[in-house]
């Protein structure tokens, strides 16, 4: 009994070391656009699984608009024909700080501006395309749940709290168009 478990214990570890050993750097172009800062790392498990950890930095005041945040999103992948190829799926959590406002989404958006925290999860779905050896192109959306905790402020230079919430968002929690460096 020990050597059989000895022996798959052997063939998983030796599956892992040569599926495995593929890591992605990458960076979201959509958030790039949006002036925020961002790079992920995705490493292969096995041939069909990888991790994903994404980080993105919004430091910016542009006048009234404000988009400040930071935020991680690790993501467990799993690809329906290889890693790195093709479609897969996945589990994401998220989690961010927040100093937002002025935006012109909303009449409420545009006068007010929101300071606070999120945590949340959801499902992903995204495709993979092979440029060449080392550049790929993705697209991945998520959608689930985020809890909010935050206040609320007018559009002021040390305005006073408006009021205090927690709310619960179910929607959209990720959109990315990413260029990605496969390092072998």
């Amino acid at each position: 009994m020990k050597k059989i478990f000895l022996i798959v214990f052997l063939s998983g570890l030796a599956c892992y070391t040569s599926w495995g050993q593929k890591v992605a750097v990458k960076s979201n172009l959509l958030y790039a656009v949006s002036t925020t800062l961002n790079l992920g790392v995705e490493f292969g498990l096995s041939s069909k699984w990888s991790f994903d950890l994404s980080g993105n930095y919004n430091p910016w005041k542009f006048g009234k608009y404000r988009l400040k945040h930071g935020l991680i999103q690790p993501e467990i992948r799993y690809w329906l024909c290889e890693k790195f190829n093709g479609h897969f799926w996945g589990l994401h959590g998220i989690y961010a700080t927040y100093n937002v406002g002025g935006l012109f989404f909303n009449d409420n958006m545009k006068h007010n501006r929101y300071q606070g925290h999120l945590f949340g999860c959801g499902i992903v779905y995204g495709y993979h395309w092979v440029l060449n050896d080392h550049w790929n192109l993705e697209t991945s959306l998520g959608i689930g749940y985020a809890r909010l905790s935050d206040k609320k402020y007018p559009i002021a230079t040390c305005g006073e709290i408006i009021k205090k919430q927690n709310h619960n968002y179910y929607g959209p929690t990720k959109l990315a168009v990413s260029i990605i460096y496969i390092i072998k």
